[in-house]
């Protein structure tokens, strides 16, 4: 059964779903992934989606336990797990840039906790009035949701799918051991050279993970992001570097990445604030006819009555939304004393707050949850913030650089946790849709997970703070302050090493940002660019969001998506082969079955990748945390980018060799997959060509 089916669990019948082991496990694993993500965003950058995982680990604790679990119990524990994920994803890349900025000296609990909580429950009722438009009635494809019924699915029934999904888990946890563990190779292959004056650069994420949401996406929307990388890497990039010069680095492709970062990078974000406007602005009418559905049900409307469209009563959630946004104008008061900027922050968070859920929600719904640019959106989000505080805290209120940037990053971290956590509560409602979940219930789930990490991540942040310092401009910062100490005759505390101090990749760049906009140093005429270019992106009917993604986010890590899409496309051309022998006509019956089961084949050994490699990123992190280094105790040497490659090429193979296993018997794979692609090199070169009257 295909995830198009329809619900697995008819509305008609009614499993356990929300009980009272399901609310235990749920939140154990919560805790374990929020404190495991949170280190591994300040480590490296990112997180991973916890989805998949949870409902892996949910499927081995509750099904060793207890011999009645169903697939809805299993549902419910993912949601919860995964919330908390989510929600660090948001703090983590805002609150420690109190440390870079220098307001905090330490991660204050209280302040932290307010935000979590203030944003990630704002993030999920805001979703759960989009629920129906973007699940429903736009139906986006939500590739990790996809993925996650695919797992949940082929634990409940078994057989040869829960044996497809155990095989490829097995094989994307060794490719993440090998990988991210024991370090064997590059994470990442990249190079860049001169060309007539100019510079070009090549390079992919080695993720095979980033290729199983590119199959599970499709090549239309692959291709898309795969032009916005195009755009930002192979014109924009260059282009800065040619008119205004390179920076001076080691190596050509580490100049690419300071260009990007500090430059094209706000193009991106640009385009993805306009992008987001347009988008909201032409669904408007869906979003309003959504809106009524979920306040005034039709008693006609049997679909609405039907278990699973059954949402939260939306009066509810207008009146907690209210509530919420009463919370956040007493918490800013009482952070930065000043009422009238209290007041205009609260109001401000209630309209963008929504603005940014809804278009997390809809980009988590094109690229999935882990590749959703939060930090994008927290940047975008503090422009709109920065124009605001200044307006009251500086023209009006006359406040101090130091008050100005504090109440800049309060605003903007609730608002950047309220759009971490839609993308995540959107994708996990896109799998209870699948699977037959009760929507209120899953929503309840998803509210406990997000008051599990709120409670979790202050603590988790401020012990790697006290172990390891958050950033080295803060760790500098701590230093000078025990050297002074010191001198003092203070000896209670030691020197940090800098050297090992946290990336917080994000926290320093939203740092520099808080402090450029109140020094004079902001990136704007890029982020006009941006803007300029989404208009451009809309007159030409392009879907300006997939580009703005791809502008976004590094070049190579829109290139495993596109080989993903690019798989999926050759994939099925090679099931209409086999069957109909041609491309020229249209599929018939039996060539779109086949295509449909190679498609679903695909689709589950990609979630299994996905689950293996997830798991196992937040299993290293966990070691990371312990001080455990398995490149350092069995003395791996990590291998050349070409080997790297090499390495990537074979688990490719693989994948292919795994998608393909559902075509029909008969047939040469090598040569159906050779005149698929020249049939759509041919086809796309007749696009080019203008059209004869």
């Amino acid at each position: 059964m295909s995830a198009q089916d329809g619900p697995y669990i008819p509305a008609d019948q009614e499993p356990k779903e929300l009980t009272l082991r399901v609310l235990v496990v749920g939140v154990l694993l919560g805790i374990l992934m929020t404190a495991a993500n949170a280190y591994l965003g300040l480590y490296a950058g990112m997180t991973v989606s916890a989805s998949i995982p949870a409902a892996v680990m949910s499927m081995l604790i509750l099904r060793s336990l207890f011999k009645d679990v169903s697939i809805l119990e299993n549902n419910a524990v993912q949601t919860m797990a995964s919330a908390g994920e989510s929600l660090a994803a948001g703090v983590i890349f805002t609150v420690p840039a109190m440390l870079v900025i220098g307001i905090w000296i330490d991660i204050e609990w209280f302040p932290t906790l307010a935000i979590a909580l203030l944003g990630g429950l704002l993030g999920t009722m805001f979703t759960i009035a989009l629920r129906r438009l973007f699940i429903v009635e736009e139906a986006l494809p939500y590739p990790e949701g996809v993925a996650c019924r695919e797992v949940l699915v082929a634990g409940e029934e078994g057989g040869s799918g829960a044996l497809a999904i155990v095989y490829a888990l097995g094989i994307g946890a060794l490719y993440g051991l090998m990988v991210k563990g024991f370090k064997v190779t590059h994470h990442s292959a990249e190079t860049a050279f001169e060309f007539m004056k100019t510079r070009m650069y090549a390079g992919v994420d080695l993720s095979v993970a980033l290729l199983s949401v590119g199959f599970i996406v499709g090549i239309r929307i692959a291709s898309f992001i795969f032009l916005g990388g195009i755009i930002g890497f192979g014109i924009l990039v260059p282009l800065y570097g040619y008119l205004s010069g390179w920076p001076d680095s080691r190596t050509l492709a580490e100049g690419f990445d300071t260009l990007w970062l500090e430059q094209v990078r706000y193009v991106g974000v640009g385009a993805m604030v306009v992008g987001g406007i347009y988008t909201l602005w032409s669904m408007r009418k869906t979003i309003i006819t959504g809106l009524k559905k979920s306040f005034v049900q039709n008693e006609s409307d049997v679909e609405l009555h039907l278990r699973t469209e059954k949402d939260l009563p939306l009066q509810w959630v207008t009146v907690v939304c209210g509530i919420l946004v009463v919370l956040t104008f007493f918490f800013y008061w009482m952070i930065t004393g000043s009422l009238l900027l209290s007041l205009a922050g609260a109001l401000f968070l209630a309209l963008v707050a929504f603005f940014f859920a809804a278009v997390a929600g809809y980009i988590a719904g094109v690229v999935g949850s882990s590749n959703s640019p939060v930090s994008g959106m927290t940047i975008a989000t503090l422009l709109f913030t920065v124009g605001l505080v200044w307006i009251v805290g500086s023209l009006i209120l006359d406040l101090s650089q130091t008050e100005l940037m504090y109440a800049t990053l309060l605003i903007a971290a609730v608002v950047a946790s309220s759009a971490a956590i839609a993308g995540d509560v959107m994708q996990d409602l896109k799998t209870g849709h699948m699977v037959g979940a009760t929507p209120w219930r899953q929503q309840i789930a998803e509210i406990v997970g997000v008051v599990t990490g709120a409670f979790v991540i202050g603590p988790t942040i401020a012990l790697l703070h006290n172990a390891f310092q958050i950033s080295s401009t803060a760790c500098l910062a701590t230093n000078e302050r025990i050297a002074a100490a010191q001198q003092n005759g203070d000896m209670s505390q030691t020197m940090y090493d800098c050297s090992e101090a946290l990336f917080a990749p994000q926290a320093e760049l939203i740092g520099a940002i808080v402090k450029g906009a109140f020094v004079g140093d902001m990136n704007l005429p890029m982020v006009f660019l941006g803007a300029a270019l989404a208009v451009v992106l809309i007159r030409l009917s392009m879907p300006v969001m997939s580009v703005a993604i791809g502008i976004y986010l590094p070049l190579k890590l829109s290139v495993p998506i596109m080989l993903g899409g690019i798989l999926s496309s050759l994939a099925i051309g090679a099931a209409y082969l086999r069957i109909d022998g041609s491309l020229e006509q249209e599929p018939s019956k039996e060539a779109k079955e086949a295509a449909s089961d190679v498609e679903s084949r695909g689709v589950l050994i990609g979630a299994g990748f996905i689950a293996g490699e997830s798991i196992l990123g937040v299993l290293i992190a966990v070691l990371i945390v312990l001080n455990i280094n398995l490149d350092q105790i069995f003395g791996i040497h990590e291998l050349s980018q070409f080997f790297s490659l090499v390495f990537f090429a074979w688990f490719v193979g693989v994948f292919v060799w795994l998608a393909t296993r559902a075509l029909p018997d008969g047939g040469n794979l090598g040569r159906e997959i050779f005149t698929t692609a020249t049939h759509s090199i041919k086809k796309f070169l007749r696009s080019l060509l203008p059209q004869s009257k």
